[in-house]
């Protein structure tokens, strides 16, 4: 492999990186001439100021995380070492579940900066996140096909984050579905339920398989309880309640087709509950005027803080949700709210929750706080990789 150009950082720089940081921001680096003639993703050879050795990553100038480490070793970046990589992160889920529906690969937690890939059986969902992972694809796309064989590859490269490394977004299947065929929702085996998910058209990877353990959680506190599932998305929580016993269960969501995949869930595990189809904020208000109330409300919604510019803005948004759901907690019952906004610090997404609740008059006392499931691991340097926060309160009376 020829020499990858250098990428030369200032001063003391370097001890972030050789202490297991695998970003290198573009503040960090001395300017060069040899790297204007690197492409976006592109990789470098990393040196300290000196010109000394410290590892091998990609650069991409566009970005401001301008460069993510590969390995801080002399090593060749090729099929094999993707292929060591994903062995490495099979081996980890093996260990953990006993059947092949999880989180592959989570980007830098599993030495894999920019790649997130999700399992469903024979059938996997990639998302690749930077211009270094798009230009290495040939390498890990050959090393995934030849340690699993998958019967379907599906990119799911429509994510906006791709735009801040000036890639384009879109989707593709690979190999291409012959004409007029190739479906994409496949079955899936979570905490002993069968699911379906939408591969190529729900949201994210058409699964969330970070919330696997607070399902389980919920489940356990529902049996014989009433249970409202709200931005139920293809039933993950509630469905998982009702087999597990709960007395009955309304799924609510604004996508027609993920309810539809959740009724097919219901119907393939013997189970009956309410839909309801709609705006989360408008059908928790048009609840709370029919006068009801539920022994669990839970509420998952889709990422209100999207960038560090929307906090304020997103955090609000967490307080407006759980002020609308605890109006519809019983007495002594129980309210999880979730936020997968990794801008969303654990601390304010916590006091926009309790704000919120205060606000509907109702006591509150937090009994757990959570976060993603084992496949999700956190990268012990990045705080961002720590991205999923729950809360789970028992609900009092109102406050007057």
């Amino acid at each position: 492999m020829a020499e990858a150009p250098p990428l030369r950082l200032k001063k003391g720089r370097d001890a972030a990186v050789f202490d297991g940081m695998p970003w290198v921001y573009a503040s960090d680096i001395i300017e060069s001439s040899e790297l204007l003639h690197v492409p976006p993703g592109g990789l470098v050879t990393v040196e300290n100021h000196k010109g000394q050795f410290i590892g091998i990553g990609y650069y991409n100038a566009k970005s401001q995380i301008a460069c993510r480490m590969l390995t801080l070793k002399r090593e060749p970046i090729d099929e094999a070492l993707f292929q060591s990589r994903l062995e490495t992160a099979l081996a980890r889920r093996k260990k953990l579940f006993g059947e092949p529906y999880y989180r592959l690969a989570h980007a830098e937690s599993d030495s894999l900066p920019g790649l997130l890939i999700d399992r469903f059986g024979d059938a996997f969902v990639v998302q690749v996140g930077t211009a270094g992972m798009e230009l290495l694809q040939p390498l890990w796309l050959a090393a995934l096909q030849e340690l699993f064989h998958p019967k379907t590859i599906i990119l799911r490269n429509d994510i906006a984050a791709r735009k801040l490394e000036g890639l384009r977004q879109g989707t593709a299947i690979l190999p291409p579905p012959p004409a007029g065929g190739g479906g994409s929702i496949a079955e899936l085996r979570e905490n002993g339920f069968t699911y379906y998910a939408d591969l190529l058209h729900g949201q994210k990877t058409g699964w969330f398989y970070d919330q696997r353990d607070n399902r389980e959680m919920i489940s356990a506190l529902a049996k014989g309880k009433t249970l409202l599932d709200v931005y139920s998305h293809s039933g993950g929580f509630g469905l998982l309640a009702a087999t597990r016993g709960a007395a009955e269960v309304t799924l609510a969501d604004s996508s027609k087709p993920a309810l539809e995949l959740a009724k097919k869930a219901a119907a393939a595990n013997g189970i009956t509950c309410e839909y309801r189809q709609g705006d989360a904020f408008a059908l928790m208000d048009r609840l709370q005027k029919e006068g009801k109330q539920f022994d669990i409300v839970l509420a998952d919604p889709p990422a209100f803080v999207k960038s560090k510019k929307d906090v304020a803005t997103g955090l609000k948004g967490y307080e407006k949700v759980a002020r609308l759901a605890a109006f519809l907690v019983k007495p002594g019952g129980l309210l999880f709210v979730a936020s997968c906004s990794h801008h969303a610090a654990r601390s304010a997404f916590n006091k926009a929750v309790l704000v919120g609740v205060k606000k509907a008059g109702r006591h509150a006392e937090i009994l757990r706080q959570t976060g993603a499931s084992a496949d999700h691991p956190k990268h012990p340097k990045l705080p961002q990789s720590e991205y999923l926060k729950g809360i789970l309160l028992g609900i009092g009376g109102t406050m007057r």
